[in-house]
């Protein structure tokens, strides 16, 4: 490595201690910023330099392997979070265009125990299991594969068997515990023992995202095409498809009591009786409306937003703008078009204009 390298690996080492420094270990978002492309290669790092707490580092140092296995599972988490999100008030935001480490990756919205917080944390811990389970079945690593449970057996008389290479995803969710989830007992303050239960809850449901959609797909064999027998095997989901199940998670979460005994259980004393689902996504306090800047917890706002005009949805001017109407200008675009090749030898392109009127929120 040349000089120019190792200094500039010095540097970035030296960043990432300031960011141990201001966010303590205990922080359970840190990780989370492996996601971000400008980061850098946590490979080349070091398990030491990385914003990570003691458990997760000594985890870390026993399978370094795992590490890129990680950083996906971040960068899958974000990338779905702000897709979901892209047309809302809240459009998960990140801190990434600030340097690493002056504010938690996801502002306010992480520590908040709004249903924002719920579904940080279950797409996360979904990003970690799809990313983790993936890597297995690639054959990336020694310790997991294939799910061995499903490769002999099937229905003889349905006429198909277990084959190919189904995904590891219990080992997957193995791991996202082990590396995600802190014990409750560790916590003294009752808030933050409300908060962690909620936020250990949403990782749960997160995975159980990822297990509820594993599919099955089978190849069919047979004299020309009969398919007289099949081989079988199950996959996991999309991402994509993941997302949309815990967005609509968000949509329907629960409300969740601020005081905590043995377990959690609904605010409204009329549905406290209702059982909380291992799949649902929880949250303690009410979130803000997003519309207004609020610099102090790192709200945005939506002044600038570009919105629908047509939309009666969450992207549409009415709902986006909260009320305050929206600013419309016309942009103009330059683009080559009815491009054609002259022999010999070159492309001739006209050159096209079109205008576009685009609204923004007041």
């Amino acid at each position: 490595m040349d000089r120019a390298a190792l200094l500039g690996l010095s540097r970035l080492c030296a960043l990432w201690a300031a960011v141990l420094a201001l966010f303590p270990c205990g922080a359970q978002g840190n990780w989370m910023w492996l996601g971000i492309a400008s980061f850098g290669v946590p490979e080349k790092l070091g398990c030491a330099n990385l914003p990570l707490n003691s458990r997760q580092k000594e985890l870390c140092k026993r399978k370094p392997y795992l590490l890129p296995s990680i950083r996906e599972g971040a960068r899958l988490g974000i990338q779905e979070c702000r897709s979901q999100f892209r047309h809302e008030r809240w459009n998960c935001l990140v801190a990434a265009a600030a340097p690493p480490g002056t504010s938690p990756l996801f502002g306010y919205e992480l520590s908040s125990g709004t249903k924002e917080t719920a579904f940080i944390y279950a797409v996360m811990a979904a990003g970690l299991v799809h990313s983790v389970t993936r890597s297995c079945s690639a054959g990336n690593m020694t310790e997991c594969s294939c799910d061995t449970t499903l490769q002999n057996g099937g229905s003889a008389s349905e006429g198909w068997h277990w084959g190919g290479c189904s995904d590891d995803v219990q080992y997957g969710m193995w791991f996202s515990r082990k590396f995600l989830d802190f014990p409750i007992r560790n916590t003294t303050a009752k808030e933050s023992k409300v908060l962690l239960a909620m936020n250990l809850h949403n990782n749960e449901a997160g995975r159980q995202a990822v297990a509820k959609l594993m599919s099955l797909d089978c190849r069919c064999h047979g004299v020309s095409g009969s398919c007289a027998v099949k081989t079988c095997w199950k996959t996991m989901s999309s991402f994509e498809k993941i997302g949309h199940l815990l967005k609509d998670k968000y949509e329907n979460s629960v409300q969740i009591s601020d005081k905590i005994k043995r377990k959690m259980h609904r605010r409204e004393k009329d549905q406290r009786k209702i059982p909380i689902r291992k799949d649902d996504l929880l949250y303690v306090n009410k979130s803000p409306n997003y519309c207004v800047e609020d610099k102090k917890l790192g709200i945005p706002g939506t002044q600038g937003r570009e919105c629908n005009r047509t939309s009666e949805g969450a992207d549409g001017c009415n709902l986006l703008c909260c009320g305050r109407g929206y600013n419309t200008h016309v942009v103009r675009h330059v683009e080559r078009c009815e491009c054609k090749f002259i022999w010999c030898c070159y492309v001739r392109c006209r050159r096209c204009e079109s205008m576009t009127d685009v609204h923004t929120c007041k």
